[in-house]
């Protein structure tokens, strides 16, 4: 009777608002465990954070861990990017995606998880967030038309590797200019015969308040992030990727200021962490 009159919220939440499959919002995060610390990071990330700091999560439905090692690291450019310093800095990414409609839901459980996770000490600490932070999605471009997965499979397909770029436009105002401009022309003619079959598009927005280790990146509000979904590993097709910033150069909208490939871990294991350095 008691239950009746005040039903759990597990039960009412879920009752109204959005749930589609479709993705309104990600959570990017590139990060440098400190040296020496990179077996430990790993596990850590592995076995406690992916799950208990992001995927038992509310309206985060999918996820996935890239890594570059060394080798991969030294592909990238340019020297002097705004993202990382030294351009070889943040070994390991993951990405994230959260419902269309629901970033605020669940920005709500992830803040109040993770005040616990701290004095819990299950936040590792011998690590250096790069590049973090939330952002609106912009829409996907595909290679193949409607052939092939969508950008909602795109964390769980097995891709061979992921290129993730940053681009600035020269000011706030200009980036819904730089986005039109990569959507309609500059991504479809690059991705034509291309390994990469999906790109997707997103917008940095600022950090929650209370995230005590991780800082934004100056310069959120001119940033567009994309992530090349590759069905090849990155080295053997990096002559298609080399020189992304000319074109963009060239359209006088914007300055590459990341381009860095990575390849997919292999979740429950140690895979790659020897070869970081």
């Amino acid at each position: 009777m008691n239950e009746a009159r005040q039903p759990n919220p597990y039960s009412t939440l879920p009752a109204e608002g959005p749930y589609d499959v479709a993705i309104g919002a990600a959570l990017v995060t590139m990060v440098e465990p400190n040296p020496g610390h990179e077996h430990a990071y790993n596990r850590w990330y592995e076995d406690d954070h992916f799950y208990a700091g992001a995927m038992a999560m509310p309206w985060m439905f999918a996820g996935r861990r890239w890594v570059a090692t060394r080798d991969l690291q030294l592909l990238r450019y340019p020297a002097d990017s705004a993202i990382a310093d030294p351009v070889t800095a943040g070994c390991y990414l993951t990405l994230y995606w959260i419902t269309a409609g629901r970033y605020r839901d669940h920005l709500r459980w992830t803040v109040a998880t993770n005040a616990r996770l701290l004095p819990d000490g299950r936040v590792f600490q011998e690590r250096t967030h790069i590049f973090t932070a939330f952002s609106d999605y912009a829409g996907a471009v595909y290679r193949d038309g409607d052939k092939g997965p969508r950008d909602i499979h795109a964390l769980d397909h097995p891709y061979k590797g992921l290129v993730l770029e940053v681009i600035d436009s020269a000011t706030s105002e200009g980036r819904d200019d730089l986005i039109r401009w990569l959507k309609e022309e500059h991504l479809p003619e690059q991705m034509a015969a291309s390994p990469a079959a999906i790109c997707t598009l997103f917008q940095p927005f600022p950090l929650p308040p209370g995230a005590t280790y991780v800082q934004d990146v100056p310069g959120g509000d001119r940033r567009v992030t994309i992530g090349w979904f590759l069905e090849d590993d990155p080295r053997r097709v990096w002559d298609r990727f080399a020189d992304l910033s000319a074109p963009v150069e060239k359209s006088g909208l914007g300055r590459v200021e990341l381009v860095a490939p990575f390849i997919p871990t292999i979740p429950g294991t140690d895979a790659y962490v020897d070869e970081l350095r």
